[in-house]
């Protein structure tokens, strides 16, 4: 008998119905030579430091560091899990294969590696690795079945990051706890991604608490109702604007020159997990948590792909079947009919293998969404995932550029308009761009583009300057949106998409857990929502405040760890000398911060 585990008691109903497993049983389905079993989610944890010996179970600063010599799991405190494990240990110590069917990722791996060691299965595993759970994809997926030792190093990766996570989280909410705590019953919780997360709030709350606005002035003038705008820029000082824009008055504008350009515009990147949570707590002021629980519910009922994904490309081989998918997005047909019948458009920004890893990136699977009932927020969730998806076939958007110079005695201005030619993929969205990154920028620029009527070289007459008084602004508050995008570029806010790609790589946490984390500093109440605007609380800043470590509050520095992580996945880098320096860097912690007497926490 071979013996299929999944996630998720939803996934395995779905695999037994393609295996033919129909036969019922209490925590398995059986048939046609399979039984299909379940976890949920983490049956197991590492073992707690009073697992290891009674010397750990109570707090205190002599027992730390606290590293065990090799580290052991145990099952997660709770009947369900235990009555479930009961099962799984039974089918798995009589079964003649097992076939791993977790999450196709990191943690996906860790989940059931850890179920099999705990239930000491010896028979051969082969790892079933799936991208949607729609029954062609799930056929496709057991045709291609791997030996599980082909993922050994996603295994140790993920081991590794648990391990971290346990070594400097344990180690330092015991020690800051300890020696910071204002109450005996407050514990200060200390973690490898949390902490930096909270670092980068607190910062920016500061940048704007003590920002210091300065005064400047614009100089502008409307002529033929367009406002024309100095090409001084920021004039520093009032009397010089004043006697520039006297030096102007009363006499004519002369249009000098007129600069048009043409030029393109590719349809919006497909999503990735993290782009797809920006753009749901931009546009509907979703919680990154939200937007994950939505996405992962579309994925369960068939209609979109595999969601924890940190890429915004397609694989080459998924380009075949594409016109299968949008022959499926019923209710979009008359966005998909005028792609029909044609070579689709095939472009380097949407399909390249050598962008992709485990998983490509979201897109609908060509399951008619009307077939399924779905909450009104996961509707919005699937038409953002599949617009975008429709959008990649269509043309790009041509737009001409316009740019008039004029100049009144010497002193010279600049107007710039644009102007739709073709809307290409812009009518897959009404006509208008889809709300990326560089849009909002562009929405919130001082400069904005005005339709502009028909100028000549050489017109003149007359016009009406105005000087301005502006003021510098400080850095805007982050938002669930802007923190997921500094988390994921450790700390750098770039809007080009291809420099963002390359930063990933030492962002800091992993797409599938940044939505924990942050809702994790809302738990710990470190941080809470104003509006959409997230604030540290006074215990959030005063508990950074007393961190002078920067390996663990440095964005920068974590983001390092986490790269180390990926190259460990790649092959790239040791798991054994991540965990010596993970043990090294904890010792060095403790050794710093029970050293220190000089260092206070604010009440």
């Amino acid at each position: 008998m071979i013996v299929c585990i999944a996630e998720k008691p939803s996934v395995a109903r779905e695999i037994a119905k393609v295996l033919g497993a129909d036969s019922k049983h209490e925590g398995y389905l059986e048939g046609n030579g399979y039984q299909v079993t379940w976890t949920y989610g983490h049956l197991c944890t590492l073992k707690e430091p009073q697992d290891y010996t009674d010397y750990w179970k109570r707090w205190s600063l002599s027992s730390l560091p606290m590293i065990p010599p090799r580290f052991g799991i145990k099952l997660i405190e709770n009947d369900t899990y235990k009555k479930q494990f009961a099962v799984i240990e039974k089918l798995m110590q009589a079964a003649d294969g097992i076939i791993n069917c977790g999450d196709a990722g990191q943690e996906g791996e860790l989940i059931q590696r850890w179920v099999m060691q705990k239930a000491k299965a010896t028979c051969p595993v082969q790892r079933l690795w799936v991208s949607s759970l729609t029954e062609e994809a799930i056929r496709e997926a057991f045709a291609a079945l791997k030996p599980q030792d082909e993922y050994q190093s996603l295994y140790e990766a993920g081991l590794c990051r648990a391990i971290g996570d346990w070594l400097l989280g344990m180690n330092a909410t015991r020690l800051y706890t300890l020696r910071f705590r204002q109450d005996p019953k407050q514990v200060l919780s200390i973690g490898r991604v949390q902490t930096p997360t909270l670092a980068m709030i607190v910062k920016r709350h500061f940048e704007i608490k003590n920002f210091k606005p300065e005064k400047y002035w614009i100089l502008s003038t409307i002529y033929r109702n367009v406002v024309f705008t100095s090409t001084k820029g920021k004039i520093k000082k009032p009397e010089e604007g004043q006697a520039a824009m006297e030096a102007i008055r009363g006499k004519d504008f002369a249009v000098a020159d007129i600069q048009q350009k043409a030029g393109t515009e590719a349809p919006p990147r497909l999503f990735d997990l993290t782009s797809l949570q920006v753009e749901c707590n931009k546009k509907y002021s979703f919680s990154a948590d939200d937007t994950l629980k939505h996405i992962q519910s579309l994925y369960e009922k068939k209609l979109t792909t595999y969601p924890r994904v940190d890429t915004t490309y397609l694989s080459d081989d998924v380009y075949a079947k594409c016109p299968g998918i949008l022959q499926g997005l019923v209710p979009y047909a008359p966005l998909v009919q005028p792609l029909m019948g044609k070579k689709l458009k095939k472009s380097k920004k949407v399909f390249d293998s050598s962008k992709v890893t485990d998983h490509h990136a979201i897109i609908p699977t060509g399951m008619n969404p009307q077939n399924v009932s779905l909450s009104l927020d996961e509707k919005r969730v699937y038409d953002l995932v599949t617009r975008r998806f429709i959008a990649v076939f269509y043309p790009d958007c041509k737009f001409s550029t316009t740019t008039v110079l004029g100049e009144v005695e010497e002193v010279e201005f600049k107007a710039t308009g644009k102007q739709i030619l073709e809307e290409g993929w812009r009518v897959v969205f009404g006509g208008k761009p889809d709300q990326s990154d560089e849009q909002e920028k562009s929405d919130q620029s001082d400069d904005k583009e005005q339709v502009l009527p028909k100028f000549e070289q050489g017109e003149h007459g007359p016009h009406e300057p105005t000087l301005a008084e502006k003021q510098t602004t400080p850095p805007k508050p982050y938002t669930e949106a802007t923190l997921l995008r500094a988390m994921e570029t450790a700390g750098k806010m770039v809007d080009n998409e291809e420099l963002r790609d390359a930063l990933k790589a030492n962002g800091i946490g992993r797409p599938s857990t940044r939505a924990a984390i942050i809702e994790t500093l809302y738990k710990r109440q470190y941080i809470s929502k104003v509006r959409k605007s997230l604030e540290p609380t006074p215990t959030g800043i005063a508990l950074i405040g007393v961190i002078q470590e920067e390996l663990l509050k440095s964005a920068e520095l974590t983001g390092q760890w986490e790269k180390k992580l990926r190259d460990i996945e790649a092959h790239k880098y040791s798991a054994v000398q991540f965990i010596d320096e993970l043990k090294q860097m904890t010792a060095q912690i403790v050794q710093e911060v029970i050293s220190d007497g000089t260092r206070r926490m604010a009440t």
